[in-house]
């Protein structure tokens, strides 16, 4: 199989990134230009998220970049991990954010501030309809590659604030009970940590050289072993490179009459779509090969 630079599911979707990284730079300077005009703390509180969030995607643009660069002899796989590298860091961020909007509404609950409820209504209006268009731009990428996840779910995490910011200042404003600021936030919240936690799992798992969640390993152990020219596998390996760009080693046990140069191209072939395998290191055996050290 070629062993060429294999193009990642983050890169392919880059110029969409590239263009909600924009939107939401955009937003983000409207809401710090809205909360001095306005003297609202809580608009210059949210553009302070907002900043993170924006360092988190361009983070996620800057990994794309790192990703695409070719093999060199000191990293001879590339720089595929730099897009696991964001989506874990973005994780984190995005933990560290909702653990400080629990403690945020927490000190607000005991005492709650007045906020002006109208101009943080428009505001949070804009940041809702941006938020949505990001999400939808990307929305199918995120299935594709953590990075664009931890990206998709930073955009997520401002649409929730944008709903919670919208349905807290309507309450404020009409009955002027400021505790609904507090809660929608907690709620908002307790929302995005669970969701988080996966994506750091996940980003963990790869950076631990796990086997990928759409890789069945018994599955492919028995594929390969019955096929023609094969008496057994041994020392199968699978990990993830980066999202969506998987490898495999594996040590097989042949039959003597067979041509090795067949097998490797039929076992390559077996491999490659149904398990999304697009490198491989084989090592072919006669029965009568024994290494010192042999794992399942």
């Amino acid at each position: 199989m070629s062993q060429g630079h294999t193009v990642s599911p983050g890169s392919q979707n880059k110029k969409k990134l590239q263009l909600v990284l924009g939107f939401t730079l955009l937003y983000l300077v409207a809401e710090v230009v809205g909360g001095i005009w306005t003297k609202s703390l809580a608009l210059l509180a949210d553009a302070g998220h907002m900043l993170t969030d924006v360092g988190g995607l361009a983070f996620a643009l800057i990994a794309i970049n790192l990703a695409e660069r070719k093999a060199t002899p000191e990293k001879t796989f590339g720089y595929y991990r730099a897009e696991i590298l964001a989506a874990l860091a973005n994780a984190v961020i995005l933990i560290c954010i909702s653990l400080y909007i629990l403690y945020e509404a927490y000190l607000r609950f005991k005492n709650p501030p007045e906020v002006e409820s109208k101009f943080m209504l428009v505001i949070a209006g804009i940041g809702l309809v941006v938020n949505l268009i990001g999400m939808y731009i990307l929305r199918k990428s995120s299935t594709e590659s953590l990075n664009m996840k931890g990206a998709y779910f930073e955009v997520l995490s401002d649409m929730l604030t944008s709903i919670g910011v919208i349905i807290a200042g309507i309450i404020m404003w009409t009955t002027g009970w400021y505790y609904a600021d507090p809660i929608l936030s907690a709620g908002i919240g307790l929302f995005i940590l669970p969701r988080t936690w996966i994506l750091l799992k996940d980003a963990v798992s790869i950076l631990l050289e796990g086997t990928p969640a759409d890789v069945n390993l018994a599955t492919l152990r028995e594929k390969i072993g019955q096929m023609p020219g094969v008496v057994s596998v041994h020392d199968l390996h699978v990990w993830a490179l980066t999202s969506g760009v998987n490898a495999m080693s594996a040590h097989i046990v042949m039959q003597e009459a067979v041509k090795p140069n067949d097998l490797l191209k039929a076992i390559n072939n077996q491999v490659k779509e149904p398990f999304k395998i697009s490198h491989t290191t084989i090592q072919l055996e006669t029965a009568g090969y024994q290494e010192q050290e042999v794992h399942l």
